[in-house]
């Protein structure tokens, strides 16, 4: 790895270069931008109805249920946020390739 450093070159792959060696086609699905875009929406939407869920929440619910869909609804969030960020680096990553 040390010469590809030296001479400036990249060792990762791009463009259709990545379909010349088995283990590069690897990470045409391993990296795949738009998977993380739509996995985030997922999240997003997840985390809004169960939010929902929460708020519409009436009688016959005890407190200790209520905090635990509270504490769902957070982690749900920051589930999202991490996907979020996730998609935003691949992204970059993508974009410099």
């Amino acid at each position: 790895m040390a010469p590809a450093a030296a001479s400036g070159g990249s060792s990762l792959p791009s463009g259709f270069s990545v379909f010349v060696t088995f283990p590069d086609l690897l990470f045409i699905f391993e990296f795949d931008a738009a998977y993380h875009c739509v996995a985030a929406l997922f999240y997003l939407s997840a985390s809004v109805l169960e939010a929902l869920a929460t708020i519409m929440m009436h009688d016959g619910y005890t407190y200790k249920q209520y905090h635990e869909n509270i504490s769902a609804v957070v982690f749900a969030y920051v589930a999202t946020l991490f996907y979020v960020v996730h998609a935003v680096f691949s992204l970059i990553r993508w974009k410099s390739s």
